[in-house]
């Protein structure tokens, strides 16, 4: 039974990547709890087949994210249907396997088109709603490979830095505005992510990189066995836009958690190996 709808509890969330994974899960737990939901897709009749259902609090938008004019429009339309923009959960994007010797110039940058650009085009077109309004929340989705990447998703890890990276100074820059920013880093989920339709393996493949393709071999085989469960990872997403004071970060998974405490391990070990040499930049005298 879809939850009682109260006016002063009701967002505006707009929500990329919606047709499937994390994003599919959103839009149907914040429906059935009454929320306006704008939800994009690059293929609007997929995404409407997926979601199932057709409500007056559903904008379902067709958008090309590496387009700054289809980006701003769909802001525009999901502003202009619901009066606000409350919450952005930036979750679009997709993986590519490869050494950097294999995945062409073209295979790299399509990847960095959605994972980081399609991100900033939405933040940058949403800012000046949340500015005028002085409140918002930016929730943006990387992935345990922003933070400690594996062999063999060189690429794609830089993507995912690349989310984090922007988001920490985000939260800076827009505070001033009341809108708070978080990244979140989700560990592995049985949701699409390792179908051929979520992830690119480069055409160009090199014999001599045995340790690499074992590794893409070891995780694509990992599809549809993954102990994470998306609709819990919805939940925890959706909670942490009702929280008063949000974290930047915020881990999903117990691997997830367990791989970054075991990287704030190795840093700390590799900063202080060298802190002497470090340290010893200044100019004499």
């Amino acid at each position: 039974m879809k939850a009682k709808r109260n006016m002063e509890n009701i967002r505006t969330w707009f929500i990329t990547g919606a047709s499937k994974g994390f994003g599919l899960s959103l839009v149907r737990q914040l429906l059935q709890a009454g929320q306006n939901v704008a939800a994009t897709s690059r293929d609007l009749n997929a995404l409407v087949a997926a979601v199932g259902i057709t409500e007056p609090n559903f904008l379902p938008l067709e958008v090309d994210l590496g387009n700054e004019d289809s980006v701003g429009c769909a802001i525009h339309q999901a502003n202009a249907a619901f009066k606000s923009i409350d919450v952005v959960i930036n979750n679009a994007g997709y993986g590519i396997g490869g050494s950097i010797e294999e995945l062409s110039d073209r295979e790299t940058r399509d990847c960095f088109e959605i994972n980081v650009f399609g991100t900033l085009n939405v933040i940058r077109m949403v800012m000046p709603y949340m500015r005028a309004q002085m409140s918002g929340h930016i929730i943006n989705i990387s992935s345990i490979a922003g933070i400690t990447g594996t062999s063999g998703w060189s690429v794609y890890a830089a993507t995912k830095f690349s989310v984090v990276g922007m988001t920490e100074v985000l939260a800076q820059d827009v505070a001033e505005f009341g809108v708070k920013v978080t990244v979140v880093a989700p560990g592995a989920f049985r949701t699409s992510f390792l179908n051929a339709d979520s992830i690119n393996i480069g055409q160009h493949t090199i014999r001599d990189y045995t340790a690499v393709h074992n590794a893409q071999e070891l995780l694509l085989e990992r599809d549809g066995k993954q102990n994470g469960d998306p609709d819990k990872a919805a939940a925890a997403i959706i909670e942490l836009a009702h929280m008063e004071n949000p974290p930047l970060y915020l881990l999903l998974g117990e691997d997830a958690y367990n791989r970054a405490m075991a990287k704030l391990d190795r840093l700390k070990a590799e900063y202080l190996l060298n802190e002497e040499l470090s340290k010893a930049m200044a100019y004499n005298g």
